[in-house]
């Protein structure tokens, strides 16, 4: 990561996972999982943090809608896609709600304790494993 880049996501108030990402730790995470078990632990994990609500889920494009209160606040969405029996890849979209140009962070680190915690729950197999294809 250069140091422009560096500079460029430091001020600003949304962070994003994605499959080719430049940066190591915000790329694609790949869990050994179904979609449904992939949802019902992000859920589980949800309602156990104070300050986060799931404001919608959508099963069936496999995205949660999460309001984050504690800290500051922000807005979470959280996408799950199967990409094959029992591999699923989970990616992060987080802006948060502030008058100053940058977030100092706090939205790339509420990604690292999400994938952190979900960790602890699933069967972690890689990140950025599709970047090529």
């Amino acid at each position: 990561m250069s140091i422009g880049q560096k500079i460029k996501s430091f001020f600003s108030t949304q962070t994003e996972t994605r499959e080719n990402h430049i940066n190591e730790q915000l790329k694609s995470r790949y869990y050994k999982t179904t979609t449904k078990k992939a949802i019902e632990a992000i859920k589980t994990i949800i309602h156990q943090e104070d300050g986060l609500t799931v404001k919608s889920v959508s099963e069936e494009h496999g995205e949660i809608a999460v309001e984050v209160r504690k800290g500051k606040k922000a807005f979470m969405i959280i996408t799950v896609i199967s990409v094959r029996p029992f591999e699923t890849a989970i990616d992060f979209s987080v802006t948060t709600e502030t008058v100053l140009p940058s977030d100092f962070g706090y939205s790339r680190k509420l990604i690292f304790i999400m994938y952190e915690k979900l960790g602890k729950q699933l069967t972690y197999v890689g990140s950025g494993l599709n970047a090529e294809k």
